[in-house]
Protein backbone atom coordinates (compact mmCIF):
# COMPACT_ATOMS: atom_id res chain seq x y z
CA UNK A 1 0.00 0.00 0.00
CA UNK A 2 1.03 3.35 -0.78
CA UNK A 3 2.32 5.34 2.15
CA UNK A 4 0.18 8.12 1.94
CA UNK A 5 -3.19 6.08 1.57
CA UNK A 6 -1.48 3.78 4.96
CA UNK A 7 -1.46 7.21 6.56
CA UNK A 8 -4.84 8.23 5.50
CA UNK A 9 -6.00 4.73 6.66
CA UNK A 10 -4.46 4.76 10.08
CA UNK A 11 -6.14 8.24 11.00
CA UNK A 12 -9.23 6.88 10.13
CA UNK A 13 -9.11 3.77 11.97
CA UNK A 14 -7.70 5.16 15.30
CA UNK A 15 -10.31 8.04 15.44
CA UNK A 16 -7.80 10.70 15.25
CA UNK A 17 -9.96 12.49 12.19
CA UNK A 18 -13.29 11.63 10.81
CA UNK A 19 -12.43 12.14 7.50
CA UNK A 20 -9.57 12.43 4.52
CA UNK A 21 -10.20 15.07 1.98
CA UNK A 22 -8.07 13.74 -1.35
CA UNK A 23 -8.82 12.96 -5.07
CA UNK A 24 -10.67 10.15 -6.88
CA UNK A 25 -11.43 9.90 -10.48
CA UNK A 26 -13.85 12.18 -11.78
CA UNK A 27 -16.13 12.51 -15.20
CA UNK A 28 -13.91 11.91 -18.14
CA UNK A 29 -11.01 10.80 -15.41
CA UNK A 30 -10.24 14.14 -14.04
CA UNK A 31 -9.59 14.30 -10.56
CA UNK A 32 -11.69 15.59 -8.37
CA UNK A 33 -11.97 16.16 -4.21
CA UNK A 34 -13.23 13.14 -2.54
CA UNK A 35 -13.90 13.18 1.12
CA UNK A 36 -13.56 9.28 2.45
CA UNK A 37 -14.72 8.62 6.01
CA UNK A 38 -13.33 5.00 6.29
CA UNK A 39 -10.15 3.05 5.72
CA UNK A 40 -11.92 1.72 2.92
CA UNK A 41 -12.96 4.67 1.63
CA UNK A 42 -9.23 5.91 1.77
CA UNK A 43 -8.26 3.08 -0.11
CA UNK A 44 -10.46 3.96 -3.25
CA UNK A 45 -8.52 7.84 -3.37
CA UNK A 46 -6.11 8.57 -5.88
CA UNK A 47 -2.79 10.74 -6.21
CA UNK A 48 -1.28 11.48 -9.26
CA UNK A 49 0.53 13.86 -11.56
CA UNK A 50 -3.26 15.11 -12.26
CA UNK A 51 -4.26 15.84 -8.92
CA UNK A 52 -3.37 19.42 -9.38
CA UNK A 53 -6.61 21.07 -6.93
CA UNK A 54 -5.55 22.96 -4.22
CA UNK A 55 -7.78 21.13 -1.27
CA UNK A 56 -6.47 24.26 1.01
CA UNK A 57 -10.03 25.79 -0.06
CA UNK A 58 -11.74 23.76 2.56
CA UNK A 59 -9.78 24.26 5.62
CA UNK A 60 -12.29 27.88 6.01
CA UNK A 61 -15.25 26.20 4.95
CA UNK A 62 -18.05 25.81 8.07
CA UNK A 63 -19.59 23.09 6.44
CA UNK A 64 -16.21 21.21 6.60
CA UNK A 65 -14.73 22.41 10.00
CA UNK A 66 -18.64 20.55 11.03
CA UNK A 67 -17.21 17.47 10.09
CA UNK A 68 -15.25 17.28 13.58
CA UNK A 69 -11.38 15.72 12.81
CA UNK A 70 -10.24 16.46 9.25
CA UNK A 71 -6.79 14.90 7.31
CA UNK A 72 -5.84 16.51 4.08
CA UNK A 73 -3.93 14.94 1.22
CA UNK A 74 -1.74 17.81 0.72
CA UNK A 75 -0.07 18.36 -2.75
CA UNK A 76 2.85 21.36 -2.22
CA UNK A 77 -0.02 23.94 -3.09
CA UNK A 78 -2.43 22.36 -0.25
CA UNK A 79 0.98 22.81 2.22
CA UNK A 80 1.20 26.50 1.31
CA UNK A 81 -2.36 27.44 1.57
CA UNK A 82 -2.38 25.90 4.95
CA UNK A 83 0.31 27.73 6.04
CA UNK A 84 -0.61 30.76 4.94
CA UNK A 85 -4.05 30.27 6.54
CA UNK A 86 -2.29 29.35 10.21
CA UNK A 87 -0.57 32.73 9.83
CA UNK A 88 -3.80 34.76 9.06
CA UNK A 89 -5.24 33.08 12.10
CA UNK A 90 -7.94 30.97 10.13
CA UNK A 91 -7.22 27.35 11.21
CA UNK A 92 -6.88 26.35 14.67
CA UNK A 93 -4.19 23.40 15.70
CA UNK A 94 -6.02 20.48 16.22
CA UNK A 95 -8.84 20.56 13.56
CA UNK A 96 -6.61 19.61 10.64
CA UNK A 97 -3.99 17.56 10.06
CA UNK A 98 -1.88 17.32 6.76
CA UNK A 99 -0.47 14.23 4.77
CA UNK A 100 2.03 15.27 3.29
CA UNK A 101 3.36 13.58 0.47
CA UNK A 102 6.72 13.38 -1.01
CA UNK A 103 7.14 10.76 -3.26
CA UNK A 104 7.06 7.14 -2.13
CA UNK A 105 6.74 8.79 1.49
CA UNK A 106 4.19 10.78 3.21
CA UNK A 107 4.47 12.06 6.94
CA UNK A 108 1.56 13.51 8.69
CA UNK A 109 1.73 17.26 9.93
CA UNK A 110 0.25 18.44 12.63
CA UNK A 111 0.72 22.28 13.84
CA UNK A 112 1.89 25.20 11.59
CA UNK A 113 5.21 24.81 13.32
CA UNK A 114 5.66 21.61 11.66
CA UNK A 115 4.17 22.69 8.64
CA UNK A 116 7.03 25.73 8.30
CA UNK A 117 10.20 23.46 8.84
CA UNK A 118 8.46 21.13 6.19
CA UNK A 119 8.41 24.17 3.44
CA UNK A 120 12.01 25.14 4.49
CA UNK A 121 13.19 22.79 2.74
CA UNK A 122 11.74 23.16 -0.12
CA UNK A 123 11.57 25.61 -2.93
CA UNK A 124 8.60 28.54 -3.48
CA UNK A 125 7.09 29.55 -6.73
CA UNK A 126 5.44 29.16 -9.49
CA UNK A 127 5.52 26.32 -12.31
CA UNK A 128 7.48 26.53 -14.86
CA UNK A 129 4.72 26.93 -17.03
CA UNK A 130 3.28 30.00 -15.50
CA UNK A 131 6.88 31.10 -15.34
CA UNK A 132 7.14 31.01 -18.84
CA UNK A 133 3.15 32.78 -19.48
CA UNK A 134 4.83 35.56 -16.89
CA UNK A 135 8.06 36.55 -18.94
CA UNK A 136 6.08 36.09 -22.40
CA UNK A 137 3.38 39.24 -20.95
CA UNK A 138 6.75 40.70 -19.79
CA UNK A 139 7.97 40.86 -23.45
CA UNK A 140 5.41 42.43 -24.87
CA UNK A 141 4.65 46.35 -24.97
CA UNK A 142 2.53 48.26 -22.11
CA UNK A 143 -0.07 48.60 -25.29
CA UNK A 144 0.51 44.88 -26.16
CA UNK A 145 -0.57 43.88 -22.81
CA UNK A 146 -3.03 46.26 -22.37
CA UNK A 147 -4.96 44.87 -25.45
CA UNK A 148 -4.53 41.49 -24.35
CA UNK A 149 -5.87 42.21 -20.67
CA UNK A 150 -9.33 44.23 -22.62
CA UNK A 151 -9.60 41.12 -24.94
CA UNK A 152 -9.27 38.34 -21.99
CA UNK A 153 -11.16 40.33 -19.62
CA UNK A 154 -13.76 41.19 -21.82
CA UNK A 155 -14.94 37.00 -21.92
CA UNK A 156 -15.42 37.57 -18.23
CA UNK A 157 -18.82 36.69 -17.01
CA UNK A 158 -18.48 37.40 -12.99
CA UNK A 159 -19.24 33.99 -12.54
CA UNK A 160 -16.60 34.53 -8.97
CA UNK A 161 -15.47 30.54 -9.68
CA UNK A 162 -11.61 31.99 -9.09
CA UNK A 163 -13.01 33.47 -6.49
CA UNK A 164 -14.46 30.32 -4.62
CA UNK A 165 -11.81 27.95 -6.13
CA UNK A 166 -9.10 29.85 -3.81
CA UNK A 167 -8.27 29.11 -0.54
CA UNK A 168 -6.93 32.41 0.10
CA UNK A 169 -10.47 34.37 -0.68
CA UNK A 170 -12.32 33.17 2.80
CA UNK A 171 -14.28 36.59 3.51
CA UNK A 172 -17.75 35.67 4.98
CA UNK A 173 -18.72 38.49 2.45
CA UNK A 174 -16.68 39.58 -0.32
CA UNK A 175 -16.38 43.57 -1.42
CA UNK A 176 -17.57 42.33 -4.35
CA UNK A 177 -20.79 41.32 -3.00
CA UNK A 178 -21.59 44.72 -1.08
CA UNK A 179 -24.52 46.66 -2.69
CA UNK A 180 -24.40 49.25 0.45
CA UNK A 181 -22.20 51.03 -0.83
CA UNK A 182 -21.51 49.13 -4.18
CA UNK A 183 -17.80 49.51 -4.90
CA UNK A 184 -17.58 47.44 -7.35
CA UNK A 185 -20.40 46.90 -10.53
CA UNK A 186 -22.13 43.60 -10.51
CA UNK A 187 -23.09 43.25 -14.26
CA UNK A 188 -19.94 41.62 -16.28
CA UNK A 189 -18.97 44.29 -18.46
CA UNK A 190 -15.39 46.15 -19.46
CA UNK A 191 -15.06 48.51 -16.23
CA UNK A 192 -16.34 46.36 -13.60
CA UNK A 193 -14.36 43.15 -14.65
CA UNK A 194 -11.30 45.42 -14.77
CA UNK A 195 -12.22 46.82 -11.08
CA UNK A 196 -13.05 42.57 -9.91
CA UNK A 197 -9.82 41.39 -11.32
CA UNK A 198 -7.34 44.15 -10.57
CA UNK A 199 -8.82 44.43 -7.13
CA UNK A 200 -8.70 41.23 -6.22
CA UNK A 201 -5.15 40.61 -7.60
CA UNK A 202 -4.76 43.56 -4.66
CA UNK A 203 -5.75 41.50 -2.49
CA UNK A 204 -3.85 38.53 -2.75
CA UNK A 205 -0.72 40.54 -3.00
CA UNK A 206 1.94 38.66 -0.90
CA UNK A 207 -0.78 36.35 -0.01
CA UNK A 208 -1.40 34.23 -3.04
CA UNK A 209 -0.05 31.05 -3.21
CA UNK A 210 0.81 30.48 -7.05
CA UNK A 211 -1.13 27.65 -7.41
CA UNK A 212 -2.92 28.62 -10.46
CA UNK A 213 -6.27 26.99 -9.36
CA UNK A 214 -8.15 30.24 -10.03
CA UNK A 215 -7.02 29.80 -13.92
CA UNK A 216 -7.63 26.63 -14.18
CA UNK A 217 -11.51 26.76 -12.79
CA UNK A 218 -12.32 29.89 -15.17
CA UNK A 219 -15.10 28.54 -17.08
CA UNK A 220 -13.82 30.72 -20.04
CA UNK A 221 -10.55 29.59 -19.68
CA UNK A 222 -9.34 33.26 -18.93
CA UNK A 223 -5.46 32.94 -17.26
CA UNK A 224 -6.70 35.26 -14.25
CA UNK A 225 -3.91 33.52 -12.35
CA UNK A 226 -0.86 35.47 -14.23
CA UNK A 227 -2.81 38.32 -12.45
CA UNK A 228 -2.27 37.29 -8.59
CA UNK A 229 1.01 35.22 -9.35
CA UNK A 230 2.48 38.60 -10.90
CA UNK A 231 1.65 40.26 -7.96
CA UNK A 232 3.03 37.69 -5.57
CA UNK A 233 6.11 37.43 -7.09
CA UNK A 234 6.24 41.47 -7.01
CA UNK A 235 5.97 41.36 -3.70
CA UNK A 236 8.06 38.88 -2.90
CA UNK A 237 10.94 40.79 -4.90
CA UNK A 238 10.24 43.55 -3.09
CA UNK A 239 10.00 42.49 0.18
CA UNK A 240 11.98 39.01 0.32
CA UNK A 241 9.11 36.73 1.88
CA UNK A 242 7.09 34.49 0.16
CA UNK A 243 3.35 33.92 0.61
CA UNK A 244 2.92 30.08 2.36
CA UNK A 245 6.63 30.29 3.53
CA UNK A 246 6.16 31.65 7.06
CA UNK A 247 3.69 31.11 9.77
CA UNK A 248 4.22 34.68 10.82
CA UNK A 249 1.69 37.36 9.93
CA UNK A 250 3.80 40.05 8.59
CA UNK A 251 3.06 40.05 4.51
CA UNK A 252 3.43 43.25 2.51
CA UNK A 253 -0.14 44.90 2.69
CA UNK A 254 -0.71 44.47 6.65
CA UNK A 255 2.70 45.90 7.93
CA UNK A 256 3.70 48.91 8.09
CA UNK A 257 5.83 51.56 10.27
CA UNK A 258 4.76 54.60 11.95
CA UNK A 259 7.61 56.26 11.07
CA UNK A 260 7.87 55.42 7.20
CA UNK A 261 9.92 57.63 5.29
CA UNK A 262 6.45 57.90 2.76
CA UNK A 263 3.90 60.54 4.36
CA UNK A 264 1.02 58.45 2.89
CA UNK A 265 1.44 56.54 6.29
CA UNK A 266 0.54 59.77 7.99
Amino acid sequence: MEAWKSEAGELLRSGAVKTVIGYAVGTNGARRPAFARSPEQAEALVLDAACVRNLGVYLTRAEVRRLGGVALVAIPATLRAALQLAAERQWEEGAFCLIAVEGAEAKVLRSAAELEAHLALRPLGPSEETKAELERLRGLSPAARWAFWQAELSRCVKCYACRQSCPMCYCPQCTMDCNRPQWVPVPSHGLGNFEYHLVRAMHLAGRCVECGECGRACPAGIPVHLLTVFAEESSARQFGQRAGGSARLDYALSTFKPDDKETFIR
